[in-house]
């Protein structure tokens, strides 16, 4: 239960980071040099804002993220730890199994090793 909250929150947050870096105004580039005037009338302040607020975000998401490790149900983790290994097995049979037969090149000069007869 605590574990889907997180997801949730962690969820939220990322929309958070999207919109408020979609808001931000290019601070380089040919961009800026448009937006110069817009700095008068007090867009810097929300510039400053919309960074502090994706910072913010940022690290919310980082503990978040942490939290939500801790919080995993461990019966769970070690099932899906299990089919893993499982899985991981079967590849590696699989694979030593059927060996990949790449033809040998016979050498001139040399004749055919022949086999006794029975």
């Amino acid at each position: 239960m605590l574990y889907t909250i997180i997801m949730i929150l962690i969820c939220i947050a990322s929309i958070f980071v999207i919109l408020a870096v979609l808001a931000q105004n290019p601070k380089s580039g040919m961009a800026a040099n448009f937006g110069v005037s817009n700095q008068v009338m007090g867009v810097r302040q929300t510039s400053d804002f919309l960074e502090k607020f994706t910072w913010t975000m940022a690290i919310a998401i980082v503990a978040l993220s942490l939290l939500a490790t801790l919080a995993m149900d461990r019966s769970r983790v070690a099932e899906s730890n299990a089919e893993i290994s499982r899985d991981a097995n079967a590849l590696l049979e699989k694979t030593v199994e059927a060996p990949v037969a790449i033809p040998q090149a016979e050498l001139p000069g040399e004749a055919p090793a022949e086999t006794p007869a029975e």
